[in-house]
C-alpha cells in the first residue's frame, strides 16, 4: 500500500530549520508517531505531497522552503493590546513567551505569542511559529491504512 488521499499514515520525522543540520525544532518517535489522514489538511499540503507514493518502511529527506511551508513573517499579524484586558482576566497578563488564544468578532480563536510587554501594551505575534523558517525533514513512514473497509 502507498502513501495517497484518504489513507491513514503513520510517520517518524526529524524536523530541523535552516539546513539538516540546523536547529531540530520536532523529534516524533515511534512511541508517540504523527498520524494524519491524507488530503484531509491536518498537515502542510505541500509536505504531504512529498510523501505521496511512499510505502511502509520508506525513509524520506526533504526540505520545504518558506514559501512552500508558512510563508515570510506577517508585520501585521503583530498587534499591541492594552494591558487592561489581561489584567481583568483570571489568568492575569501574560508573561513574554507565553501563548494567548484570542477570539475575534466571528469567533475565530487565534493563538498568539507574547513577544513584548510594555507599561500599558502587551504585544502579540500571531504568525505560525515557523514562517519565515526553511523545514527539512527526514524521516521514516511506519505504517498506512486503509480508511475504508
Amino acid at each position: 500500500m502507498k502513501v495517497e488521499n484518504g489513507k491513514l499514515v503513520t510517520i517518524i520525522y526529524d524536523l530541523n530549520v535552516d539546513s539538516y543540520d540546523g536547529e531540530l525544532i520536532e523529534s516524533i518517535k515511534e512511541d508517540e508517531p504523527a498520524i494524519f489522514l491524507c488530503g484531509a489538511g491536518e498537515m502542510l499540503e505541500t509536505f504531504e505531497e512529498k510523501l505521496i507514493g511512499l510505502k511502509e518502511g520508506d525513509s524520506f529527506k526533504f526540505s520545504l522552503t518558506k514559501d512552500q511551508a508558512y510563508g515570510d513573517e506577517d508585520e501585521d499579524a503583530i498587534a499591541e493590546f492594552p494591558i487592561d484586558i489581561f489584567e481583568e482576566d483570571e489568568e492575569g497578563v501574560p508573561e513574554v513567551g507565553d501563548y494567548v488564544p484570542m477570539e475575534d468578532e466571528e469567533g475565530n480563536i487565534f493563538d498568539g505569542i507574547v513577544i513584548e510587554i510594555e507599561n500599558d501594551t502587551v504585544v502579540l505575534d500571531f504568525n505560525h511559529p515557523l514562517a519565515g523558517e526553511d523545514l527539512f525533514f527526514v524521516g521514516k513512514v511506519i505504517k498506512i491504512e486503509d480508511t475504508k473497509k
